[in-house]
């Protein structure tokens, strides 16, 4: 199943992607849900965030071929920040440029785990219980801004800006990380086109491992990493985050 959120003639309501048309669900895939007869083409719809989450973690250094060209030590527990609810950003709407003097901006295609119910110490064998699906994010990222003063790194502001956390456009039920591919292109351009069997922890690792640091709740969503080709965007840039089996999320940035 391939789930949405969107507004339909201004009405929110939740969906479900089945070719180029959306059904409409009563109800969330958090909970009990009836699916109607309503249909309309997806063509036609305001696409918003496939969730809510009421926080979102994202992983650093969770790949093997960017550690290797980067000289970086596989890590021994996942590392992972926080980025802030006001940078969620839904397939089609514009990321915002951050204020003057902030610097170069980078894209940073990944795939985002959807937590599906409350999560906390769970086994790594219950963990797949907890996982509802998979989307696309883009991990937005000011990256002079990052380190730019020595005594502290920035990674809550570096990556908290409005419209950084861009993730969407569905949430896939059925989708199999271990043999998934993400592709980044910038402006028609491919520039990420990475395996998803390169992390070092697994979306079920990172769901028990996580859930040991901080309670997850469902539509919690966690950002697994990625890998090589982060470049800095261009305004006007449009960015579309590809996986097959989940779609393509796609946002311009900066547009004038």
């Amino acid at each position: 199943m391939k789930w949405l959120r969107c507004r339909i003639d201004g009405i929110q309501t939740w969906g479900l992607l089945e070719g180029d048309s959306v059904v409409v669900v009563s109800g969330s895939p958090f909970g009990e849900f009836t699916i109607g007869d309503r249909r309309v083409p997806a063509e036609t719809i305001e696409w918003l965030t496939p969730c809510q989450p009421s926080k979102m973690l994202a992983l650093w250094n969770n790949f093997a071929a960017s550690a290797t060209k980067n000289g970086w030590s596989r890590p021994s527990e996942p590392l992972w920040f926080l980025k802030s609810p006001n940078s969620f950003a839904a397939h089609g709407q514009s990321i915002p440029a951050p204020p003057e003097g902030t610097g170069r901006v980078a894209y940073e295609g990944e795939l985002a785990i959807v937590i599906g119910r409350q999560a906390r110490q769970v086994s790594m064998d219950d963990a797949p219980a907890h996982i509802l699906g998979y989307t696309c994010a883009n991990d937005v990222t000011a990256i002079e801004l990052l380190n730019r003063d020595p005594s502290f790194a920035q990674w809550s502001r570096a990556k908290g800006f409005d419209g950084f956390g861009v993730f969407g456009p569905v949430i896939d039920t059925d989708f199999d990380p271990s043999t998934g591919h993400v592709i980044t292109r910038v402006d028609g351009r491919e520039r990420q086109n990475y395996p998803l069997a390169d992390m070092f922890f697994s979306p079920a690792e990172l769901v028990s491992l996580l859930s040991k640091d901080v309670t997850l709740e469902a539509g919690d969503v966690i950002l697994c990493g990625t890998s090589l080709g982060v470049l800095p965007m261009k305004p006007g840039a449009r960015v579309e985050v590809m996986i097959e089996g989940i779609g393509t999320l796609a946002n311009t940035y900066a547009p004038a």
